[in-house]
């Protein structure tokens, strides 16, 4: 089964931390999510180069299979519209 990839760019501050609450909250079996902690330090080369692939500007900042989504802290609807919690058709 496919499932909906969630990506979550991250760097410990608190609208993030409640972007990641939030996002695990609202997730169903079938998102996989991933979350990428791009504080200097933390971070693996990867999880740069993936920040800049998708031109990641300010966090929190979420991908859904592949494409920037939302910059910023999401509410609820606004995770919904993007995919959040629905499984692939």
């Amino acid at each position: 089964m496919a499932k909906r990839q969630i990506e979550i760019f991250v760097a410990d501050c608190p609208l993030c931390n409640e972007t990641v609450r939030l996002v695990r909250e609202l997730s169903c079996p079938s998102c996989e999510v991933l979350i990428y902690d791009l504080r200097e330090g933390q971070t693996h080369l990867t999880y740069l180069e993936k920040a800049q692939q998708y031109g990641v500007q300010a966090v929190p900042a979420l991908a859904i299979d592949g494409k920037l989504a939302l910059t910023g802290k999401p509410n609820r609807e606004q995770l919904q519209a993007i995919g959040v919690g629905q499984p692939l058709n």
